[in-house]
């Protein structure tokens, strides 16, 4: 299956060769911007009000910070800390002070320049789903996801230029956790030029991490603390805390200059207040702290403002994707950062147990929520099952294919004389002709719509005698045909083989706990 590309050339079949040439269109699909307009939720002055409110949280009722090194640098900054109830109490200048520090514009530098990508209000871009135990497909059903899963999805993504960064879709679980951060880094930078992912869990861990990813692309301490070369996910522990390995990893990367996308997993009703407008304000309060923490460690440092706020079934106490909640969440968190002008992070997903209607419809209206909010990075838009206890090969393909769609809106219609097609195709078709065989078309077949890599358009017959497939079993095929036939990016071997002895090494010295 043909990776979705700006290069036309490589969805044509068919062709001959003395065919004539056809028109290609510029359609980018790593570097995107939205072309959407943007939807409101709560007036202008009730963003306000809420921004108001959260900073009045911080300052009145706190924040528990669990990390005494992270106290120690608010205290630094001027916060009130009461270390008895590990409570940081962080005024308003503080607070503002570390929003006019923090970049509206993060350039962020992949493996190759081709793969680079800013964000920025305005700016698109896709990651899977990520962070499950589990992973599903057809034909070996439901597992504790393993370290061959995660190198499955890891060439799924690669594979999907719609996706521009990394995620860790799965917890490769037969991997020991101590080791687990060579594995995961040793395969994104075997297998994909991509922007990568690392976890936070623990400065050891951290600190592998960084140094494999400087031998593999070849970068001096300066080239890699002068711009932002990998991520990772920052969740608050809602309501208004913030644990050690969190603030820790809050600390890493911002001392070395690296992003952290910071995340509340705010759940309307269950971990807080049960409006929109309560809970996300709560969610704003805690990026707000976070953010603070960031700049105090170091002013500049690349850091996205982010939510996952949506509601829990009242009936049995479980997320809920896709709902308007949902939706009305995103968009007020598109509010909020605008507010600051940050760029931002957003969530599709589902909660269905499988690749059915329920996944589609709930992963599209929570998709389309983040698209109409404005959001900047589109977390959990593929794959993601259970809400978020499983990432599903199938989903993840059928997915792609709305995303890739997306991507194509991106670039917007053309209206010029060659679209409109006057001489071309207009003046060459008589009342109750055809345009199929006009200049226009015979120009553009091959490359004026997009080709779906899973949706069938054949008529019920032809459908039929090809076996009456839905879309879940031909996404079956279309993954196993993508593995195998990948085919990764071109890497510098001598420094791969850098990295395999430096992982033996610290391998045979007992690895690196999760601590901090």
């Amino acid at each position: 299956m043909a990776t979705q590309t700006p290069e036309r050339g490589r969805r044509r079949r068919g062709r001959s060769a003395d065919a004539a040439p056809s028109v290609s269109r510029d359609v980018n699909y790593r570097q995107l911007k939205s072309p959407f307009p943007l939807m409101e939720v709560f007036p202008a002055d009730q963003i306000a009000d809420m921004h108001e409110t959260a900073l009045r949280m911080l300052q009145e009722l706190g924040i528990k910070v669990l990390l005494p090194e992270a106290r120690r640098i608010f205290v630094k900054g001027g916060a009130r800390v009461d270390e008895d109830s590990e409570m940081v109490f962080i005024g308003r200048d503080m607070v503002e002070a570390a929003v006019a520090a923090a970049p509206k514009s993060i350039a962020c530098r992949a493996g190759a320049r081709c793969r680079d990508f800013t964000l920025e209000l305005g700016s698109l871009v896709f990651q899977p789903g990520a962070g499950a135990p589990n992973a599903t497909d057809l034909e070996r059903g439901r597992r504790p996801a393993t370290g061959q899963d995660y190198l499955d999805f890891l060439k799924l993504t690669h594979h999907f230029d719609v996706f521009q960064m990394i995620s860790p879709q799965v917890e490769p679980q037969d991997v020991p956790t101590h080791l687990r951060h060579y594995f995961t880094t040793q395969a994104q930078m075997e297998l994909t030029d991509k922007f990568p992912f690392f976890f936070s869990r623990g400065t050891p861990q951290v600190m592998d991490c960084f140094e494999m990813l400087s031998t593999a692309r070849g970068l001096s301490d300066e080239e890699f603390r002068g711009t932002a070369r990998c991520y990772t996910i920052i969740n608050t522990n809602s309501p208004r805390t913030l644990d050690i390995p969190m603030a820790q990893g809050l600390v890493d990367f911002a001392r070395y200059g690296q992003m952290s996308i910071i995340t509340p997993f705010t759940l309307m009703g269950a971990m807080a207040p049960i409006t929109v407008a309560g809970a996300i304000t709560l969610s704003h309060a805690e990026v707000l702290a976070a953010l603070t923490l960031t700049q105090l460690t170091n002013p500049g440092a690349p850091t996205c403002y982010g939510t996952f706020t949506s509601n829990v079934d009242m009936k049995s106490g479980a997320p809920a994707f896709g709902t308007p909640s949902h939706f009305q969440a995103s968009l007020a968190a598109g509010q909020l950062a605008r507010h600051l002008g940050l760029p931002w992070r957003s969530a599709a997903g589902s909660a269905s147990n499988m690749n059915d209607v329920q996944a589609a419809n709930e992963n599209q209206f929570g998709l389309w929520g983040c698209l109409m909010a404005g959001a900047t990075v589109i977390i959990h838009s593929a794959g993601w099952l259970e809400g978020g206890l499983t990432v599903s090969f199938e989903k993840l393909i059928c997915d792609a294919e709305v995303l890739n769609m997306v991507a194509e809106l991106c670039a917007g219609a053309q209206a010029g004389t060659a679209e409109i097609g006057f001489d071309t195709a207009l003046r060459e078709v008589a009342p109750s002709g055809h345009f199929f065989a006009t200049s226009q078309t015979m120009e553009r077949y091959n490359t004026a719509f997009y080709e779906p890599h899973v949706h069938d358009y054949a008529n019920f017959g032809t459908w039929a005698e090809r076996g009456s497939l839905d879309a879940s079993s031909r996404a079956t095929g279309v993954w196993k045909d993508i593995l195998a036939n990948f085919q990764a990016p071109a890497q510098n071997e001598e420094r791969l083989g850098t990295l395999q002895e430096f992982i033996v090494r610290r391998t045979e010295e007992g690895g690196a706990p999760p601590e901090s």
